[in-house]
């Protein structure tokens, strides 16, 4: 059993790392153009600038779209996930000390989701893939060309 689990992580791990880019992608979205329930559900969104949630928006959606595409994953996952740490521990924290309590929830869970992603990489479906795919590719034309012919 342990064999055919191992042989799904990168896709389940791909899969994850979808997921959890989108919702935070929707979230960036939620408070930047008001939609789906807009900023904090109110159907409005943050003004341009405000510190720090209009630049934890612009993150949550620059960031979670990476992730989401696999593209970058690592270093969108690191900022995405330090963005959530500052959250969590400036926002919410002050308020109580469990996340039940003071409703950081989404913000550790978001946290450590990312800091996963980012000792992990993208896994199956993403982008990086994909090029670093044809680097390698291209590095081992590179080599093949440059290494002389001896009789």
């Amino acid at each position: 059993m342990s064999g055919r689990l191992n042989s799904a992580q990168p896709y389940a791990l791909g899969l994850f790392r979808i997921v959890v880019g989108l919702l935070f992608a929707c979230h960036g979205a939620a408070s930047l153009f008001g939609v789906l329930g807009g900023a904090s559900g109110s159907g409005g969104t943050i003004e341009t600038g405000t510190w720090p949630g209009w630049y934890a928006a612009v993150i949550q959606l620059v960031g979670g779209g990476l992730v989401m595409l696999g593209l970058g994953t690592r270093a969108a996952a690191v900022v995405s996930s330090g963005s959530m740490a500052y959250a969590y521990f400036k926002v919410h924290q002050p308020g109580a000390l469990w996340p039940m309590e003071n409703g950081g929830e989404a913000s550790a869970m978001f946290c450590w989701a990312f800091l996963l992603l980012a000792f992990t990489g993208s896994g199956a479906f993403g982008l990086d893939r994909l090029f670093t795919r044809r680097t390698s590719e291209q590095e081992k034309a590179a080599v093949e060309r440059q290494t002389p012919v001896t009789a």
